[in-house]
């Protein structure tokens, strides 16, 4: 431990660096996902890839990214965020920069290529969003976690917005190569940014001890990290029988599912629709691309507000939670009203409405926090972000499938607009009431 005398009169703000370089790497993340979206456009057509196959590629991502999310947690409890994160960072990063070099590959065998190093991407970058979580449990007091959490939840939409029209300009002048070695040179300067800035809580060589005694006194487990910090509860059958019996969590699961399938359209087949079925170019999809993002980002923020607006208001927190939800929903359903219309200018403000109804709706994080066991707080969120991303995998082939049978994206805008009806059913007839559950594995059969 560094002497902190010097530190001591002065009280630091060092956890909002913390959040912002949480934010910029989970952009990164995202960055390298859009990448594929973007740059998938001319891979596609150099490559031969039929849309079934495209869709395989988009999804091959998903598959590895699920079955990491809960061991991911027991290697962030075991070595630590900072490392398993910053590993994370520089293998995501790698497989970019060998991605773009694949594409130089004889096209018998680049595929698999490709495929191989997507999987090994979706895999590095399973710690991502439960590192997140952890780092800001440890580095927030619990009055101040909403807003960190919202931040970082963000990056999701402020990626696209970011990086759409970049990507969009690299792949038209530069190959499509050009996006995955942007990210990749780009991830493995913020691995080092990382390394540099990113401390335990205790062990932050700029922090002082007025924040450090604010984070612990507040709530914040600034001991995560360390020999004597607090253990999970393990994460076993018996816990997984005990979540899943509970039809409140089933619900929230299935509409993380589809709320996450809405998502996973705007990162993977939206640019891909803009050009082949609104007959756009590749620059100017990647800057359309932006307009719904940059909504999306407003209608994250304005959700969590509204929501939280609601409580204030003494409404209770099962109407809080869910009218929000339900209104963003129902806005998302309007991107099937793209399939009766040819003018381009009012399908972009229907995707951008859907974009923010979407974001706007997406409380599942929050409603997570409301409801989940204190007990099994890190285990409920990693089995809710499991099932969420199961529509990685789910979705881009689902909508491959459906525009190489159709030779149209029409169907796949109904399939994507209904999943949010589907979202609004779970809320509604399988939620029920929003509350936190309290139970314990008293007995091998006492789950139920």
């Amino acid at each position: 431990m560094r002497d902190k005398s010097t530190l001591e009169e002065k009280t630091t703000h060092i956890r909002y660096l913390i959040v912002t370089m949480l934010f910029i790497a989970s952009c990164f993340s995202y960055g390298d996902r859009i990448a594929l979206s973007v740059g998938g456009v001319l891979m596609q057509k150099a490559m031969a890839l039929s849309p079934s196959k495209m869709g395989l590629l988009f999804s091959g991502f998903g598959w590895a990214y699920v079955a990491g999310q809960l061991p991911s947690g027991g290697l962030l409890d075991r070595f630590g965020s900072k490392r398993v994160y910053g590993i994370s960072i520089i293998i995501w990063s790698v497989c970019a920069l060998l991605i773009g070099f694949a594409g130089y590959a004889p096209a018998a065998w680049a595929f698999s290529v490709i495929f191989g190093l997507r999987l090994l991407s979706g895999l590095a970058q399973s710690p991502v969003f439960p590192g997140n979580g952890r780092i800001v449990a440890a580095w927030f007091p619990t009055a101040e976690r909403g807003r960190a959490s919202s931040i970082f939840n963000a990056s999701q939409y402020f990626s696209l917005f970011a990086f759409g029209g970049l990507f969009g300009w690299l792949t038209q002048n530069r190959g499509w190569q050009s996006c995955f070695w942007f990210i990749g040179i780009a991830g493995l300067v913020l691995a080092l940014v990382w390394w540099k800035l990113v401390f335990n809580v205790t062990e932050h060589p700029m922090i002082s001890r007025p924040e450090i005694d604010c984070i612990e006194l507040g709530g914040g487990l600034v001991s995560v990290d360390s020999s004597r910090g607090p253990r999970r509860n393990p994460l076993t059958w018996a816990t997984f029988k005990m979540l899943l019996s509970q039809r409140m969590l089933v619900g929230i699961y299935i509409g993380q599912f589809c709320i996450n399938t809405l998502t996973t359209f705007f990162l993977t087949w939206f640019p891909s629709y803009l050009v082949k079925a609104r007959h756009m170019t590749i620059l100017q999809a990647g800057f359309a691309a932006s307009l719904p993002a940059l909504c999306g980002f407003a209608g994250g923020i304005l959700g969590g507000v509204c929501s939280d607006g609601l409580l204030r208001r003494g409404f209770s927190l099962t109407f809080a939670r869910k009218a929000p939800i339900i209104a963003g929903m129902l806005l998302s359903v309007t991107m099937i009203a793209c399939n009766y219309t040819n003018v381009q200018a009012l399908v972009m403000v229907l995707m951008s409405v859907a974009f923010f109804g979407k974001a706007f709706g997406a409380l599942g994080w929050t409603v997570i926090a409301d409801t989940s066991p204190k007990e099994f707080v890190g285990v409920n969120g990693g089995v809710f972000n499991l099932f969420g991303n199961l529509s990685t995998i789910s979705t881009p082939w689902v909508i491959g499938v459906l525009v190489a049978k159709t030779g149209s994206f029409n169907d796949a805008l109904i399939f994507v607009g209904l999943t949010a009806l589907v979202a609004i059913f779970s809320y509604v007839v399988i939620v029920g009431e929003i509350k936190r559950l309290d139970f314990h594995l008293a007995s091998p059969g006492g789950a139920s």
